[in-house]
């Protein structure tokens, strides 16, 4: 199996720079490996209208004049203010595709936190959850939306999940 780096565990690097989860819509991360197990860096010029990221990396685009929202966080539980982003950001990323315009969502690997905000727009869109994740994964690759805590977001809902965040943060 193909992992993300030598001596570590995990989820094998993906096998496209980003995959088309809905018309208009990609998800992708910062490296892929291709056929013959070469890892390659994903350089993004100016195939979207607008770039959204998760994750950044110098060298990795997009290229000037596109559109480029970035909020990094980590693959872990999101603070109240983090899953706020989240959801600004699949409201946007869901306003464009609706616009009829391309859209980039990335993150390091293209597997969680790009595919929490990809999945949350399908859901703006007017998917519920349950086909949002199973679009992603079917799109993307099986082990995207791997983090249990992302999907328990999704499943209990974003507005839910913040709220109870918020909570938890105030001590309550």
């Amino acid at each position: 199996m193909k992992t993300r780096h030598k001596g570590r565990s995990g989820p094998p690097e993906p096998e496209a720079p980003w995959n088309e989860v809905v018309p208009g819509l990609w998800m992708g991360g910062h490296h892929w490996l291709d056929p013959a197990g070469q890892r390659h860096p994903v350089r993004v010029d100016a195939e979207f209208d607008l770039v959204v990221s998760l994750f950044t990396a110098p060298g990795h685009g997009p290229a000037p004049g596109v559109e480029h929202l970035v909020a990094e966080m980590p693959d872990a539980a999101l603070d109240a203010a983090r899953l706020a982003a989240v959801q600004a950001l699949a409201e946007c990323t869901a306003t464009a595709v609706a616009a009829g315009r391309r859209v980039l969502v990335r993150c390091h690997s293209g597997y969680n936190r790009s595919g929490l905000v990809v999945a949350q727009a399908l859901i703006e869109l007017g998917a519920g959850s349950a086909d949002a994740v199973r679009r992603v994964r079917e799109r993307r690759s099986p082990w995207a939306l791997n983090n249990e805590v992302f999907l328990a977001y999704l499943e209990t809902g974003l507005d839910t999940a913040r709220l109870l965040g918020s909570l938890d943060a105030s001590g309550n």
